[in-house]
């Protein structure tokens, strides 16, 4: 499949964000691909369409999968498994956050309380203690908060992030 020009910036522009996200470019590639056409491909399309090695497409399939960002769906009269994913940007937002959440700071916050509950944690300066405390405090507060607000409807998500400054003037 050949590309418009937009779509193709599109993609390249989400793979080169992925890399800056941490996140391997051919995997959000693919990813911004299936978003962006918002039809199933199977893994020869995609291999043909981004010119990468098959072997690279389905290993971000399955790590794509494992994300819950990408499907495997069967059509009808093919046999080859084809993907998809989302293409409602606020539902990938969420699943992208809660994965975030589960695979990076949920461990911070075990680790940060484990720490804090060690014997050795006696043993550091009260001004390393109260950093490690106020670390761990803010890492499971953002949490906490960002869990509140995935559980909002769309509608009323887009109205808290669109309040923006006006937030800051109302508690001021």
């Amino acid at each position: 499949m050949t590309l418009n020009p937009a779509t193709e910036r599109f993609v390249l522009h989400w793979g080169e964000m992925g890399t800056q996200w941490g996140v391997n470019r051919t995997m959000s590639q693919i990813h911004a691909l299936l978003y962006i056409i918002g039809r199933p491909l199977h893994a020869e399309e995609i291999t043909e369409t981004l010119g990468v090695a098959r072997s690279n497409v389905s290993n971000s399939l399955k790590e794509l999968q494992n994300w819950g960002l990408v499907q495997k769906v069967s059509i009808l009269g093919d046999r080859r498994d084809h993907f998809t994913t989302h293409t409602d940007v606020w539902e990938l937002a969420r699943i992208i956050i809660i994965e975030r959440q589960k695979r990076e700071l949920a461990p911070t916050v075990d680790f940060l309380q484990l720490l804090i509950d060690s014997p050795e944690f006696a043993q550091e300066s009260i001004e390393v203690q109260s950093r490690i405390k106020e670390t761990q405090e803010f890492v499971d507060t953002l949490t906490t908060w960002s869990q509140e607000m995935l559980k909002l409807p769309t509608s009323t998500l887009k109205k808290i992030l669109k309040l923006g400054a006006r937030i800051k003037k109302k508690l001021s």
